[in-house]
């Protein structure tokens, strides 16, 4: 596969396309006072951070704004990030993650003296990792404050068919919060540019975002072999992370451990007095295509059951291409729930922001999977992920005037 070529990377090296069109982006940068949305992950292709990239190019933003873990990614799951200064150009970087629910969405004032906002962020093609949230809501008050909207696009890291990986069920409307800010499948198939344009265009914006679109990538390709992984976010260190997240960020959603507080975030799940074997044995049954379950015992260092240690199991991704993300997790959770017996509790903290409904039902976008796990009702599990294919079936069909890349 040849080696694709992001939105950034068009812009800054300002060269023709595979289309033939030309990316004058340094040229049409020229005397603008813009904002810059990124974050580490946001690299070029030889590996140089966004803003300095553009900096050394003479055109340096004029602020930098931080999605949720901070411009760098230091800060866990559901940390506040402060506002700052960059230490290597000295311009202000704004969070737009703080500690309560209306820092989400910016105030129009966040834009104030700029004509433009770029926007670089890696997604990992999951409905619930807040990046995606992040940068339509600051796209939607950019534009409402005047300014001209950038997105540069980057690849959809998880593997899939040619059309792309779609799994999972649509969201009732009861369900929307941070980590589900959309009508999407949990695995949507789509680029950050290409949801960017559904939003678009479903919300009727007067005012549309130019998006950037890679070179050289092609639906259903993945991360590919193009580049080095850059972590995203803090628990996202790899791609055999981002490829069962999907799934294993459910686990969140209970008092178990999700591996937050260890080397092998996602990969790991148990809690203290959990049979690492009995879990293994059940998850080995159910002959899940791609991964491989290894009885293990681990100690979060933070977090959920920090210093203690914990029986559980390491999941390992022996064929990424084969995984189906989200129905590994819902599976994991339901095992966990008949192994652990009355050891297994639902999150009781406030989930981003939210104190009204169960995590869990934010994340699956329905009641159905916490009903299944606590009754252990098979049948009713199986009934609710039937349901999943007219609604990946929708959405595709939904998604067609808005795809950028082909199959």
């Amino acid at each position: 596969m040849s080696a694709w070529r992001s939105g950034l990377d068009r812009l800054l090296e300002d060269g023709s396309v595979a289309d033939g069109s030309v990316a004058d982006g340094l040229d049409r940068l020229a005397g603008r006072r813009y904002g810059l949305l990124a974050h580490a992950a946001s690299l070029t292709a030889d590996l140089r951070p966004a803003h300095l990239a553009l900096s050394a190019a003479g055109r340096p933003p004029a602020v930098l704004f931080a999605p949720e873990h901070g411009y760098y990614g230091v800060e866990q799951d559901m940390v506040a990030a402060a506002d700052a200064v960059d230490p290597w150009t000295g311009v202000p970087i704004r969070s737009l993650y703080g500690d309560g629910e209306a820092t989400l969405r910016p105030a129009p004032r966040a834009f104030a003296g700029l004509d433009l906002l770029v926007v670089d962020l890696q997604d990992v093609g999951a409905r619930y990792y807040t990046y995606a949230a992040t940068a339509v809501w600051a796209t939607e008050v950019a534009l409402a404050a005047g300014c001209e909207v950038w997105l540069l696009d980057r690849p959809n890291p998880l593997p899939g068919t040619p059309g792309g990986a779609v799994e999972g069920n649509l969201p009732g409307e009861a369900y929307r919060s941070f980590v589900g800010a959309f009508r999407t499948p949990v695995c949507h198939g789509l680029t950050l540019g290409e949801l960017m344009r559904l939003e678009a265009a479903r919300s009727g914006w007067p005012r549309q975002p130019e998006v950037w679109p890679l070179d050289g990538w092609r639906r259903g390709d993945g991360w590919g072999s193009a580049r080095p992984w850059m972590a995203p976010s803090p628990n996202m260190p790899d791609l055999a992370t981002a490829v069962i997240y999907p799934g294993l960020c459910l686990i969140e959603a209970s008092e178990l451990s999700e591996g937050r507080g260890t080397t092998r975030p996602f990969r790991l799940v148990g809690a203290p007095g959990l049979d690492p074997r009995a879990l293994a044995d059940v998850l080995a049954d159910l002959d899940l295509p791609g991964v491989a379950f290894v009885p293990t015992y681990f100690r979060p260092q933070f977090q959920k059951h920090a210093g203690r240690a914990c029986g559980g199991v390491e999941i390992l991704v022996v064929e990424p291409a084969a995984v189906v993300p989200f129905r590994l997790g819902v599976e994991v959770l339901f095992a966990l729930r008949r192994v652990a017996g009355d050891g297994f509790a639902w999150r009781r903290a406030p989930y981003e922001f939210v104190s009204d409904r169960p995590a869990v039902d934010l994340l699956a976008g329905s009641d159905a999977l916490r009903h299944a796990v606590e009754s252990q009702d098979r049948a009713a599990l199986d009934a609710w992920i039937a349901t999943w294919q007219a609604d990946e079936a929708a959405f595709r069909s939904e998604c067609e005037p808005i795809l950028l890349y082909p199959s």
